[in-house]
């Protein structure tokens, strides 16, 4: 009696050994979601570097009321677009546009932080994030091949969320310098990584077929974030 390479009671295809599913739909939806994101990413990288360029876009937003204002609106927009998506998030095509939407306030973000930034530590913070990605996504994908599963990270990494999210806080209120800086950048930047495994981990494992928004979403977030908190982190070096 012969069999598949991939047959699942074989396990030879099969991306954890637990796994029930058919392997080749789980890869179908993990290509979905890699496509996804690397659009996003695409499209992020286009759109920081025209206001990187372009300078009077930057000059606009650092030295008019108007400026701040748009700004304060840019930080919000992703937030206020969350709910609906998560409404809205298996209604095609209205998801994939409030997706875009999302994606382009961040990018905007993104571009804004690097307009005033040096372009070695834009490089070096660019580098060091796509090799963290690519090297954490290729062990993650390694170890849940051999059974080990990171959703115990869930509670822990909130947890050491919330706190960076409150150290910046202190960090804008009372600026702890130089060195606040860095420390603030280089416990993000950790905590980023980690959720990058536990994310991906969990594209492997437990979203299904019709979370590909969120799953998409999730680890966009997390590689964003990654990149700004080593942009932090090398720009207070540099300076």
């Amino acid at each position: 009696m012969s069999y598949r390479k991939d047959d699942v009671e074989v396990g030879g295809g099969r991306l954890y050994p637990t796994m029930l599913e058919t392997p080749e739909l789980r890869w179908a939806f993990i290509r979905k979601i890699y496509v996804i994101i690397g659009i996003q990413l695409l499209l992020t990288a286009a759109v920081a570097a025209v206001v990187i360029t372009l300078h009077p876009i930057s000059h606009f937003f650092a030295t008019t009321r108007a400026g701040l204002v748009l700004y304060i609106l840019l930080i919000f927009i992703p937030f206020l677009v969350l709910w609906p998506l998560f409404y809205y998030y298996q209604k095609h095509p209205l998801n994939y546009f409030l997706l875009a939407i999302f994606s382009l306030s961040l990018a905007f973000l993104v571009g804004l932080a690097c307009s005033y930034t040096n372009g070695k530590v834009i490089l070096e913070s660019a580098i060091l994030t796509a090799a963290m990605v690519v090297s954490l996504t290729l062990y993650t994908f390694w170890a849940a091949k051999r059974g080990r599963d990171f959703n115990f990270l869930g509670p822990f990494l909130f947890g050491a969320l919330i706190v960076v999210i409150l150290f910046g806080i202190i960090q804008i209120l009372f600026p702890l310098g130089k060195l606040g800086v860095m420390i603030y950048g280089g416990l993000a930047s950790i905590i980023f990584c980690g959720y990058i495994v536990y994310d991906t981990d969990n594209l492997i494992k437990r979203y299904n077929y019709d979370e590909y928004i969120w799953a998409a979403v999730s680890l966009y977030l997390d590689i964003i974030n990654l990149f700004l908190s080593l942009l932090s982190f090398f720009r207070a070096a540099e300076s």
